[in-house]
C-alpha cells in the first residue's frame, strides 16, 4: 500500500475508535462532562478537582449555554426550522448543570482529543490524495468532502453540548459519522486497481445487490432506532437513577420492543446474504468470506443486545454494541463496492480478467 492508502485506512480505524469512545461517553453518562466547547470548563486542559472551579460554575455555564442556544434558535427560525428551534428553547433540561465529576470530565475530554486527532488524519488523507489528481480526481474530491464533514461534525458536536444532549441531534450526529466512514472507505477503495471477471460477474449480481441494499437500509434504520432507545434510556435513568439500572429497559416502552423485534429481520437478511454470496463463490473468490464474517459480527451484535436487555444494561456492553452496529454497516459498504466495481471505480483502474474477482 502507498502512503495515501495507509493513512486512509488508519483514519477509518480511528473513526471507529471514536465511535467506540463516543459509546463509552454515553454509557458512563459523561456526555456533559465538559459543559462548554471546544474548551472544557473554559480550559484547554480540564480540571481534576471541583476546587479549581468558581463556586457558581453551574450558573456560569448554564447561562453561557442559554446565550448560545438563543443565538442558535434565531438562526433556525431564519432557516425555517421552527419546530427544532422551539424544541431547543423549550427544553428546560438544556440548562441543567450536573455536579462536577472528574472521571466523566476526562472521558469526554479524551473523546474530544480523539476527534481532533481524526481531524488531523483526515487533513493528511486529503494532502496525500493529490497524487491521484491526474489519475482519479474523485479520490481528491472525496477526501476534501471528508474535511468539510468533520468540521460540520465538530459544529454539530458543539450544539449537542450546548443543548445538553437534545434528542434527535444525537441521531443526526451518528448519521454523519456513518457518512464519514463511507466517504473515507470509497476514497481509499478507488485508489486501488481492481481486477474483475467482465464476462460473468455482472450477469449474476442483481439478486445479491438487492439483498445487500435492503440489508444496508435495514441496518441503518436499526441504528437510528438504537439511538432512540438510548435517548429514552437517558430520560429513564435521570428519573429513577443509576442504582435502578436493571429496570431501565422495562421502563423504556415501545421503542425498545420495536428495536428488539427488528433485530430478527436483520439476522434473517444476513443469513440470506450469505446464501446469495455462496451462489457467486466462483466469481467472488476469497471475497465470498466477507459475508460470512459479516454474519458473524451480526450474531455477536445480536448477543450483546440480548445482554443489554436481560443483564441490566451493563455499561461495558453499550459501547461495544454501538461499535459493532457501525462495523456492520461499514462491512456492507465494502461489500457493495466490491460487488459493483464499475459503479465505484474509474474505468482506467479496472483490469478485465478471465477469472474471479481478486
Amino acid at each position: 500500500m502507498n502512503s495515501f492508502q495507509k493513512i486512509g485506512i488508519t483514519t477509518v480505524i480511528a473513526v471507529y475508535l471514536l465511535i467506540w469512545v463516543g459509546g463509552l461517553v454515553r454509557s458512563t453518562g459523561s456526555g456533559m462532562g465538559c459543559p462548554d466547547w471546544p474548551k472544557c470548563f473554559g480550559q484547554w486542559i480540564p480540571p481534576i478537582n471541583e476546587k479549581e472551579l468558581p463556586k457558581d460554575y453551574k450558573d456560569i455555564y448554564a447561562n453561557k449555554r442559554k446565550e448560545k442556544n438563543e443565538k442558535l434558535a434565531k438562526y433556525l427560525d431564519f432557516l425555517g426550522w421552527i419546530e427544532l428551534s422551539n424544541a431547543i428553547k423549550g427544553d428546560k433540561n438544556t440548562y441543567f448543570e450536573a455536579d462536577f465529576n472528574a472521571t466523566k470530565t476526562w472521558i469526554e475530554y479524551i473523546n474530544r482529543l480523539i476527534g481532533v486527532l481524526i481531524g488531523f488524519l483526515i487533513i493528511l488523507t486529503f494532502i496525500f490524495s493529490f497524487k491521484y489528481w491526474k489519475k482519479d480526481k474523485l479520490v481528491v474530491y472525496l477526501s476534501f468532502t471528508s474535511i468539510i464533514l468533520v468540521l460540520f461534525q465538530g459544529w454539530i458536536g458543539s450544539i449537542v453540548v450546548s443543548t445538553n444532549l437534545l434528542p434527535g441531534l444525537i441521531s443526526f450526529h451518528m448519521s454523519l459519522a456513518i457518512l464519514q466512514v463511507f466517504l473515507l472507505m470509497w476514497a481509499v477503495a478507488r485508489s486501488f486497481d481492481v481486477k474483475i471477471n467482465a464476462n460473468q460477474f455482472n450477469k449474476n449480481i442483481k439478486a445479491l445487490n438487492i439483498v445487500l441494499i435492503i440489508s444496508i437500509v435495514l441496518v441503518f434504520i436499526q441504528i437510528m432506532l438504537g439511538t432512540q432507545v438510548r435517548q429514552a434510556i437517558d430520560i429513564v435513568a435521570k428519573k429513577i437513577g443509576e442504582n435502578a439500572r436493571g429496570t431501565w429497559v422495562e421502563n423504556v416502552g415501545l421503542t425498545f420492543y420495536i428495536h428488539r423485534s427488528f433485530s430478527w429481520i436483520i439476522l434473517f437478511f444476513h443469513i440470506l446474504l450469505v446464501f446469495q454470496t455462496n451462489k457467486l463463490s466462483l466469481q467472488l473468490g476469497k471475497w465470498v468470506n466477507l459475508s460470512k464474517i459479516l454474519l458473524g459480527i451480526v450474531i455477536v451484535e445480536f448477543m450483546t443486545g440480548v445482554g443489554l436487555a436481560y443483564l441490566g444494561m451493563p455499561a461495558i456492553l453499550q459501547p461495544l454494541h454501538l461499535l459493532l452496529s457501525v462495523m456492520i454497516i461499514g462491512f456492507h459498504f465494502v461489500l457493495l463496492i466490491i460487488l459493483n466495481p464499475t459503479r465505484f471505480f474509474k474505468s482506467n483502474t479496472l483490469k478485465e480478467k478471465n477469472y474471479q474477482l481478486v
